[in-house]
């Protein structure tokens, strides 16, 4: 007796668990899924959709033009579920035609399944479809690839391309379709699938696609990212256009990736060597050098010496001994001068220098944070076009 009930307990959690199963397994309309075909037949292919669950298809979605079979059996595809009667679920991979085709476009319209369309000719405000070989669309030049910008219509007649039906009305008299739809799908399908992938720190190659006096666009398969003026070079770069050129083809390294606000930083500054890495060295205190002045302040006059390694006279340090309102009272923009290095701050990244054969003076306490100022931020976060504009104001009032 207690076998017969444990037995009985045991089909009852069988049949439990069936239920599970198939309740895991309903479907909704539109809902993609992968198959494997099991069998192919004359006029349907059976799928297998996993567990217990099975489907068919129409074989001529499935047929190239000589009405030959694409596909063979063991293969998995992607399709989209349709609806369910009497048990047998219907599934398509694109609509392309049939007797129920209005019906099925009806469905595509309400569950976002992508139709097939031949583009049949340029008409007032966009393009003539033909979808299964008898219904005809309308899709709007916006609607089209990217837009009117993209592909020229002479490309697009006879073309055969997939479309979302946007409008299905007065009983498939008036069908609106996109193509853009489509298009956007898998540009963010891949764009998600790429931002998977990046980690930062990592070199990547690239082509600019746009220039602005903030940074470049750069396409980097497919996504794009920005790159900051200031990760363009170790140096100061006043006018970007004069260093990169839309089409260009670059090497950078992911500086952050942010995935909640989609966006990538790029610099190609930390593909090259740190000037300021064997600083000390290279600019001992005390050795002479000859440079050239890139800016002129109220507090002193900075000094290129090298790519990236610029240092500060300060405006004490000026005029032989005479107060300066201005460095530009001593020195002009542009003009070559030998220095002295007075002091090697490499954690700072200041140089502190001197006219050669000038009276040195010690420096205002000031003078730190102007060196800093000059320098700017960490270019470690993506920063705002306003934030650009802002600082570009400032050093145009200086």
């Amino acid at each position: 007796m207690d076998q017969n009930n444990q037995n009985n307990e045991e089909k009852s959690f069988a049949e439990l668990l069936a239920e599970s199963e198939f309740k895991q397994e309903r479907l909704k309309p539109g809902q993609k899924v992968e198959a494997q075909i099991v069998k192919i037949g004359p006029e349907w292919i059976f799928l297998n959709i996993g567990g217990k669950s099975e489907g068919h298809m129409d074989r001529k979605e499935l047929q190239d033009a000589e009405g030959n079979v694409t596909v063979q059996e063991g293969e998995t595809i992607v399709v989209y579920f349709l609806s369910s009667s009497k048990s047998e679920k219907l599934f398509t991979t694109k609509l392309v035609g049939g007797d129920a085709t209005r019906a099925y476009l009806q469905e595509a319209q309400r569950n976002g399944i992508p139709v097939e369309g031949v583009v049949e000719k340029e008409v007032k405000g966009g393009f003539e479809i033909k979808i299964a070989g008898t219904v005809r669309g309308f899709c709007p030049f916006s609607q089209m690839g990217s837009g009117r910008s993209g592909t020229p219509t002479a490309e697009l007649i006879g073309k055969k391309l997939l479309f979302k039906v946007l409008e299905y009305t007065e009983r498939g008299r008036n069908i609106v379709v996109s193509n853009r739809a489509v298009v956007d799908e898998e540009r963010k399908a891949q764009r998600e699938q790429i931002m998977a992938t990046l980690e930062e720190g990592t070199r990547v190659k690239g082509t600019i696609v746009a220039i602005q006096d903030f940074g470049a666009f750069v396409d980097i398969g497919g996504i794009q990212g920005l790159l900051p003026v200031s990760e363009v070079s170790w140096g100061r770069t006043e006018d970007i256009r004069e260093r990169l050129s839309v089409g260009q083809e670059i090497e950078a390294v992911i500086k952050r990736v942010d995935r909640e606000k989609d966006r990538i930083s790029l610099s190609i500054k930390d593909t090259l060597p740190d000037p300021w890495a064997n600083v000390e060295e290279n600019y001992p205190s005390g050795t002479f050098r000859t440079g050239r002045v890139v800016k002129l302040t109220d507090y002193g006059a900075f000094v290129n010496l090298d790519p990236g390694v610029d240092g500060l006279i300060h405006i004490s340090k000026l005029g032989g001994g005479k107060r300066l309102k201005h460095a530009s009272e001593a020195l002009q923009r542009g003009q070559e001068v030998e220095v002295k290095i007075d002091a090697v701050d490499k954690e700072k990244k200041r140089l502190s220098l001197s006219l050669a054969g000038g009276p040195v003076k010690e420096e205002e306490p000031k003078a730190d944070q102007d060196f800093r100022g000059y320098i700017g931020k960490s270019s470690d976060s993506f920063g705002s076009l306003g934030d650009q504009l802002k600082d570009k104001l400032k050093d145009n009032n200086k």
